[in-house]
């Protein structure tokens, strides 16, 4: 009887990636979605900030108690990491520790049941990957560590340089995943604008882009997390020029306010920012999403009423806010002047409900528009439903679109079709299928 498997994957889907790495290494086992019947558990962990550490912690707590006698519990990935010598202290309910640099080695790790912590940085390169959530879409991780020098972000400490994949390693992914099927693709890192510029490459981005249309099975791409000090007009034109790659511009700002740029180490200031902005706008059919921190040190009350005035006038489809959190190892970690929690939870407060209002804009103005969707499979609202995203959009961050209606007769999963929304409903459109794509 084959062995079984049970992963949880936290944080952001770069670690996605990584646990599907994983799980191609450890193929021989069967997955199991029941912790308590798992001969091995895996939790892919996040450190990033306060809160995905804790989530990681009650996580790994959670299935100690759930492990059957004799599983094996084994932790990898950021939290890992970040405070490896501390956690194999504190943490005797885990059974094997390892970082972020060996994920390729996850089935030697367990099979000699030692920690590992590798010192070289991992990139991707022919791995099999076990493809989750998905039969159509998938992550293409460009690049490991961070040249930037964000005073809030812990993660060039523990993740080091940037190491940009090479275009063949690239090429070779996409041809297999094409092969198994895999036409749409997020291209994905933690700073994709400054990809192959450790190499002294000014232009891998576009490279890039030229790259993937030569390749037949890909259809649809999009570029998660550009950078505004790296985020080049020619490279913005690229992709508008682009014939697979959509008009999505996904570029965190952080803050409008020119001194709390300064703070932050952000490089570009508001002028360069709202350029770069207002040119991905005018592009045709174009979605941008961006986030924001509230609360970073020294952040007045004028700076946090500049941001959100600048969140109501400009055009987004997509906010993410995030709470300042203050990670030790990071320059505002030393910072003075720390705003208290309870004035950076209200700010928070006061700036989501401007962003629920710009998201309930940017979804009405779908409302009678034909567009291309794909279909996800059952939607999350009720079983009568398709569930369905826009081709353009990236796959379960940007919203879900509920099919209620067919002129076509029966939808299959991972198809493109024409629909047209017909009304909003909460935070989803309807929307009728009219067509194939």
């Amino acid at each position: 009887m084959s062995k079984k498997l049970h992963l949880v994957s936290l944080g952001c889907n770069k670690n996605l990636v990584d646990s599907e790495v994983m799980l191609g290494r450890l193929a021989e086992y069967e997955l199991s979605d029941d912790a308590s019947e798992a001969d091995v558990l895996i939790v892919n962990t996040c450190g990033f900030i306060e809160a995905a550490k804790q989530e990681s912690l009650d996580t790994i707590f959670t299935l100690h108690q759930k492990r059957k006698k004799g599983s094996l519990l084994v932790v990898s990935g950021c939290l890992t990491q970040r405070y490896k010598e501390e956690l194999q202290k504190e943490l005797p309910e885990v059974d094997l520790f390892t970082g972020v640099g060996d994920y390729n080695k996850i089935d030697e790790i367990i099979n000699k049941k030692n920690n590992y912590f590798s010192d070289s940085t991992y990139l991707i390169d022919d791995e099999k990957r076990v493809i989750t959530g998905s039969g159509y879409h998938t992550y293409i991780k460009l690049s490991e560590g961070c040249n930037q020098t964000c005073s809030f972000c812990a993660i060039p400490g523990f993740k080091g340089k940037l190491h940009s994949r090479s275009l063949e390693s690239i090429k070779k992914e996409l041809l297999r995943l094409t092969k198994d099927g895999f036409y749409d693709f997020s291209f994905i890192s933690q700073d994709s604008s400054s990809y192959l510029r450790d190499l002294g490459i000014k232009d891998g981005l576009e490279q890039l882009i030229d790259l993937a249309e030569t390749i037949k099975g890909v259809k649809s791409a999009r570029i998660l997390y550009l950078y505004p000090t790296t985020a080049t007009d020619e490279l913005i034109h690229k992709i508008i020029d682009s014939k697979i790659f959509h008009n999505y511009f996904d570029m965190p700002i952080q803050h409008i306010n020119d001194e709390m740029l300064k703070r932050m180490k952000r490089g570009a200031n508001s002028r360069r920012i709202k350029e770069l902005l207002h040119m991905m706008r005018e592009a045709k059919d174009s979605f941008l999403r961006t986030g924001f921190i509230v609360g970073h040190p020294q952040e007045s009350d004028g700076e946090f009423e500049e941001l959100c005035e600048f969140v109501k006038e400009f055009d987004f489809d997509r906010v993410s806010i995030f709470a300042y959190s203050d990670e030790e190892d990071t320059l505002a970690f030393e910072m003075e002047d720390k705003i208290p929690q309870e004035i950076i939870d209200k700010r928070v407060e006061l700036l989501n409900e401007i962003v629920e209002n710009k998201i309930t804009k940017s979804l009405e103005k779908e409302i009678g528009r034909e567009t291309t969707v794909v279909i996800e499979g059952e939607s999350s609202e009720h079983e009568l439903f398709y569930g369905a995203k826009k081709l353009i959009w990236d796959r379960e961050i940007d919203g879900e679109i509920l099919i209620n209606e067919s002129l076509i007769g029966e939808l299959q999963i991972g198809k493109c079709y024409k629909a047209k929304a017909t009304q909003l409903a909460g935070d989803k459109l309807l929307a009728t299928v009219s067509a194939t794509a």
